[in-house]
């Protein structure tokens, strides 16, 4: 699934761990800007010294979030092209696991485009996260776009992240069952260009 959460369990603290998954759920659900760091403190059961220590401030957990939320996406995807049995499965059930994460209860929109909403500044880090998230998307569509014979996988797959920030989009702020099947004319349509 294409699902942005919950961030992979990776090596670390488990204190870090806890802060870092609790700043997930908050900051999807909430807003990073309208989470605090004693919010943070408290729901994650860690002291001030715990979470200074091992994130020093509120921006270094925010680049964390962020880059964990790319590393979970990045790994979904990667699991879906191993697991489809050509291009053209794999970008058939890249659609439908963004189905299913619109569908899902808690879904607030895309984690990403949320974060690029509340860090206007293009040279903030995490845009930067944002920015280089997109470009691997676009990266990796195109790639199975060209394994299918598409004749431009490159514009096809701008047009497909497109579709799919506005389903996202669409899904959280109006019909999500509209978005899908939008999302899904739009992928069928693509794939119909290539060879």
């Amino acid at each position: 699934m294409v699902m942005e959460s919950p961030i992979p369990t990776t090596q670390r603290a488990p204190a870090k761990g806890r802060i870092l998954d609790t700043a997930n759920e908050l900051f999807y659900e909430d807003g990073i800007r309208n989470v605090g760091v004693d919010r943070i403190i408290a729901a994650s059961a860690v002291t001030k010294a715990t979470f200074y220590k091992h994130y020093r401030a509120k921006d270094n957990l925010i680049v964390e979030y962020i880059q964990s939320r790319h590393e979970t996406v990045r790994a979904n995807i990667e699991a879906i092209i191993a697991a489809a049995p050509d291009p053209r499965a794999a970008l058939n059930e890249f659609v439908a696991a963004i189905g299913a994460e619109i569908a899902a209860p808690g879904f607030r929109g895309c984690p990403f485009i949320n974060a690029a909403a509340e860090f206007p500044d293009a040279e903030h880090p995490v845009r930067k996260v944002v920015t280089a998230h997109r470009e691997w998307y676009v990266d990796t569509l195109a790639d199975m776009l060209r394994r299918v014979g598409h004749p431009v996988p490159g514009d096809a797959a701008d047009e497909l992240l497109l579709a799919r920030d506005g389903a996202l989009s669409g899904g959280y702020a109006g019909d999500s069952v509209a978005a899908t099947a939008a999302l899904g004319r739009i992928a069928k349509r693509v794939l119909a260009e290539a060879k």
